[in-house]
């Protein structure tokens, strides 16, 4: 399933104007008319005189199909106008783009889809958050694509992307068996691309080369791995660290590089793994995971473990339900990656999940789209870029703590300025679209 499935706009068969897909909008709409005028039709059918409610609903109904039938329909058969930006960019928006990205604006608008092919959570929505206000911030149109996971999806979504007219590509998150040749297309087109957690090597193979143009973003994997393994080893007093491992792969490269330095630990003697865990459906990552450890836990005697290393967050959540479900206080938990809900339940259960090593998600949204327009407007970008990661303890939390405020909290979070903003360009822009668009704030 693709969640927040955008219009793509492509070129017809038949002639070169620009249609849409509507997908799953109007259907709806239309299948929510069809119910709310049934009364009123079976009514009409029976010859009965309409009450007033009734001929409100078919009224309404008829309101309906009329206003989508004007402006849906296919395109196969008749020519369809050029899309029109929805936003009616102020003159001096308009201007700007088009002086500092002329390629991207031969249509009028800068278009960017992202593709997030991993789970859905609250990890997800803040990446997507960033990646979208700052999108917006700049005037670009912004389309966010979610395939939770599903790889042969995902190939698929990059595809139709490509043929489409959007001027960029974010994608996070793509196995290293097909990245390379999904987006060959998209930046031979050329598309501009940026990518997080996918290296797109040629054949997967980091010794061969690199999709030449695209710029890769990571999270420092290492270091991830290295201050979450730490922070466990600091719960045992005589090493090695007995430890049950939730981890999936192999063929998701973040997670592969994290068990590259677990698989160290344990070859040094450092870490002794009791048991590993895995969801069966990645998309299902937490309830994956919790059914995986209950099974288990009855066979664990108390106090036989020392720590659950989550290598992602959502693993963490799942290992939580089933300690919680089976009274279990005697196992700590260290993870990787941070969101909202991941510190409420940090509070609730300070006991059991101590720690999380993290860089903030927006922000990572926000600077891969800073690269991406740096792309649009001809600067140098860099093949590559890490993210540094920090640590942040459950002792540290308290209620009032969010998203948007933990960097008062954890020294250097999602700190933004100075990274990649630093162009004149770009101020500009922000400074024209913010004084003619009032943009919602961020909550605090």
């Amino acid at each position: 399933m693709i969640y927040n499935f955008h219009h793509i706009k492509y070129k017809t068969s038949k002639d070169t104007h620009l249609g849409r897909f509507t997908l799953i909008k109007n259907n709806l709409i239309n299948y929510y008319a069809l119910w709310y005028s049934m009364p009123t039709m079976r009514a009409i059918y029976q010859g009965r005189i309409l009450t007033f409610s009734q001929g409100f609903r078919f009224l309404g109904a008829a309101v309906i199909f009329f206003l989508l039938a004007g402006c849906g329909g296919g395109t196969e058969d008749r020519k369809s106008a050029p899309y029109r930006d929805p936003g009616n960019k102020p003159p001096q928006v308009r201007e700007l783009l088009n002086q500092y990205m002329p390629e991207q604006m031969t249509d009028g608008i800068v278009k960017v889809a992202i593709i997030r092919n991993f789970a859905v959570g609250d990890h997800t929505r803040q990446f997507l958050e960033g990646c979208v206000t700052e999108g917006r911030s700049m005037g670009f149109i912004v389309d966010t694509f979610i395939t939770a996971g599903d790889n042969e999806l995902c190939r698929k979504l990059i595809a139709r992307i490509s043929r489409a007219d959007y001027d960029g590509l974010i994608l996070f998150h793509g196995d290293a068996d097909f990245t390379y040749d999904a987006l060959k297309p998209a930046v031979y087109k050329p598309m501009k691309v940026v990518t997080f957690d996918a290296l797109p090597y040629k054949n997967g193979d980091p010794a061969q080369e690199i999709l030449p143009g695209v710029t890769s973003t990571a999270q420092d994997d290492v270091k991830l791995a290295q201050s979450s393994l730490n922070a466990i080893l600091s719960l045992s007093a005589d090493p090695p660290a007995r430890v049950i491992r939730a981890w999936s792969g192999p063929g998701i490269p973040p997670l592969d590089r994290r068990l590259s330095i677990y698989n160290e630990f344990v070859q040094q003697g450092r870490i002794e793994e009791a048991a590993w865990i895995y969801p069966r459906d990645f998309a299902f990552s937490r309830s994956g995971v919790r059914e995986a450890l209950s099974a288990i836990l009855p066979e664990i005697p108390e106090g036989s473990v020392d720590a659950i290393w989550a290598s992602y967050d959502e693993f963490a959540k799942g290992c939580i339900d089933a300690l919680e479900d089976a009274g279990r206080q005697d196992i700590k938990m260290v993870s990787i990656d941070i969101s909202n809900d991941d510190i409420k339940l940090m509070l609730e259960h300070p006991d059991l999940w101590i720690a999380t090593v993290a860089v903030d998600p927006r922000f990572i949204g926000i600077v891969n789209m800073r690269l991406l327009a740096a792309k649009f407007a001809r600067e140098a970008t860099p093949e590559t870029y890490i993210f540094t990661p920090q640590t942040v303890n459950t002792t540290v939390l308290t209620n009032r703590l969010n998203m948007a405020n933990i960097a008062g909290t954890v020294e250097d979070w999602g700190r933004e300025q100075g990274i990649f903003d630093g162009y004149l360009w770009m101020a500009a822009l922000k400074t024209a679209v913010k004084t003619y668009i009032r943009l919602p704030e961020r909550d605090e």
